[in-house]
């Protein structure tokens, strides 16, 4: 890939990358308040994200854009030429529909090409896409629809066509049943000139995309995001790590794309590599059982992932050591890679001399089985992975570096378009989000907000009752609802949403994210959740993973007792608050008491990205909580 726009550059370890200078702001008692890093890009003044196949198509139109898999595992290239020929002629079907510009098209697919080209085709037929999560339940897909006006809908099923046929819609075409060709077919008779037509109509002011947020603390809201939004947090994404990514890999560079296109993280690793022409594919799914085949044919040397995918990888590789009988060892591997993760960086940041001579030796060891295994199951190639999406835990992220498989750790909201901090190539820092992507501003309010600044930051949000977008950033500053903090060099420590911090009796404030974290690197939780909003102390909700629960009834020579009976058993609750006293020692979060729930949270209690919902946790879970302040 070729810069789109000369830049002063540096070699790192031999990989030449962009110089990133950030301008730091410290307030009268010298802590840092405001940093912020000049884009490296200029703004884009005309067109739109149509024209990125077009683009790439004239340039050069032999370069292979994308991989598709087809049912019987084979992977089939698709040039530049080829995309830009597919969405013309799905563009002319929606046309043919009678679809008009500034129209909504919805997209209710899990992460696929068709996802993709449908993104593509809207656009050039200057419509706007809605990204509908397929994890949301039928009354919220409803609800998005009916909110954001749709005028039609893409489907990956006709169980999920229902739902947008039930929400009134008519415009209605199903993936599954291959009724996107059929469309295409129907707009044969459209000259391509009025796809040229509606695309000059687009500029980076146009909205491109009604993107709803999870809804972590409630109703999601809807970000209208424009062209030129995207083009803001894409172009600079791409001139700060593409030359890493391509460094690393040659002209063999390709990148699976692990995160949810209904995220806009995701749709914004996509439109990356559209706009660097770096090859890409694409997995539907996290889960490692359908994730991990996918990583074997395609062999990456990248990926873009939601912390849920890699959190899925390591506990299915978890998993297999202990049907192997070989879970101590493996999680003795795992430590030994998080310790050399955190001493390699210390030193390649200065701060350490590194991992010493024991435990580079023990590392040695774990590197012929455990390390390379991991390594093996990505499609042994990938050399970089870029997380985002929600907030990835450091000992998990040290892990993955300490094993070999570097981790881009980013920041972002669906307001700013996805990413707003983002780990400097070669240069992360374990514990943090990383520094503001080129271009983009990050304050520190009196209060302890992270407000966040940028060309990528939404111009309003969408209220089908209002005659106009309502502003977002007053002053041009995004709230966030998010805490956190900058460290000295202008990298960003979150510390979790504002609206989740607990507020004690006596007014002691506890943000419960890092105590979560902390219990959950414990092998036998798989989830835990702080309480104590307007109470005396903090007390925790904690969930065990079945894999670690396995385990240690085998240890422990327990296999036969029912698991109701377990949740009361005196020794593993010792175990448990040896966790819980960890927990507290390392973030001074102060719990008093924890309860074990009977199951593992379910669906409705996690974001589609894996965060907590909170108040519907703590709805369901009433009884639990009071029991513990009994």
């Amino acid at each position: 890939m070729s810069s789109l726009y000369p830049l002063a550059s540096t070699l790192i370890d031999g990989i030449e990358t962009p110089v990133v200078r950030p301008e730091i702001v410290r307030d009268g008692e010298g802590a840092v308040r405001e940093v912020s890093v000049p884009a490296l890009v200029p703004a884009v003044g005309y067109g739109s994200l149509a024209d990125l196949p077009f683009d790439n198509a004239t340039r050069a139109p032999g370069d292979v854009v994308f991989s598709r898999r087809a049912g019987d595992g084979r992977w089939t290239d698709v040039t530049a030429e080829r995309f830009a020929g597919e969405v013309t002629a799905l563009a002319k079907g929606l046309i043919a529909e009678g679809l008009s510009p500034g129209d909504r098209i919805a997209v209710l697919a899990r992460t696929s090409y068709e996802w993709t080209l449908t993104d593509f085709a809207a656009w050039a037929a200057g419509l706007v896409t809605v990204p509908v999560h397929p994890g949301f339940s039928p009354r919220r897909i409803q609800w998005v629809l009916r909110h954001s006006g749709a005028a039609a809908l893409v489907a990956d099923s006709v169980a999920q066509a229902a739902v947008g046929q039930e929400a009134g819609l008519r415009r209605v075409w199903v993936i599954e049943r291959g009724n996107l060709a059929h469309l295409a077919a129907l707009g044969a008779d459209v000259p391509d000139g009025e796809v040229g037509v509606r695309r000059g109509m687009l500029g980076p002011g146009t909205p491109a995309s009604l993107v709803y947020t999870s809804g972590t603390t409630g109703r999601p809201t809807a970000c209208a995001l424009t062209h030129g939004n995207f083009f803001a947090q894409v172009d600079n994404v791409v001139e700060l790590l593409f030359p890493a990514l391509k460094s690393a890999a040659g002209k063999d560079t390709s990148v699976l794309l692990c995160a949810p296109l209904a995220h806009v993280f995701g749709r914004v690793a996509a439109l990356a590599c559209v706009r660097a022409r770096v090859r890409a594919g694409h997995a539907p799914s996290t889960a490692a059982e359908e994730l991990l085949p996918l990583l074997e044919e395609f062999r990456p040397t990248a990926l873009f992932a939601a912390p849920t995918a890699l959190e899925s990888l390591f506990g299915h590789l978890r998993a297999r050591a202990q049907e192997s009988g070989k879970l101590t060892a493996f999680d003795r591997s795992a430590r030994i890679a998080a310790r050399f993760g955190e001493a390699e960086q210390r030193q390649r940041l200065g701060r350490g001399e590194g991992p010493g001579r024991t435990l580079r030796a023990a590392r040695a060891v774990y590197d012929q089985g455990v390390y390379r295994r991991l390594r093996t199951s990505l499609g042994g190639r990938v050399g970089h992975v870029v997380c985002g999406g929600a907030a990835l835990r450091r000992q998990l992220a040290a892990f993955y570096t300490g094993a070999g498989v570097p981790v881009f750790e980013t920041y972002g909201l669906t307001e700013a378009t996805g990413i707003a901090t983002l780990a400097p190539p070669l240069r992360p820092r374990l514990g943090t989000a990383g520094q503001p992507l080129p271009g983009t501003a990050v304050r520190i309010a009196g209060d302890g907000e992270i407000l966040v600044s940028g060309g990528h930051v939404l111009h309003g949000r969408w209220d089908p009752g209002a005659s106009k977008l309502l502003p977002a950033a007053p002053g041009g500053w995004l709230p966030t609802g998010d805490l956190g903090h900058l460290d000295e060099e202008g990298y960003l420590v979150v510390a979790g949403r504002r609206a989740d911090t607990l507020t004690l009796l006596d007014g002691t404030r506890v943000a419960p994210v890092a105590a979560e974290n902390r219990l959950r690197a414990h092998p036998l939780v798989s989830r835990a959740v702080l309480v104590g909003d307007a109470r005396p102390y903090v007390a925790a909700l904690l969930t065990l993973s079945p894999a670690g629960l396995t385990h240690w009834r085998r240890t422990e020579k327990r296999t036969a007792t029912p698991y109701e009976l377990l949740l009361g058993d005196a020794e593993l609750r010792e175990v448990l608050q040896a966790a819980v006293d960890e927990a507290n020692a390392a973030t001074g979060a102060g719990i008093r008491r924890f309860a074990v729930l009977p199951g593992d949270l379910a669906a409705g209690h996690l974001t589609p990205v894996g965060t907590l919902r909170r108040e519907r946790i703590l709805g369901d879970f009433a009884g639990e909580v009071e029991g513990l302040y009994r």
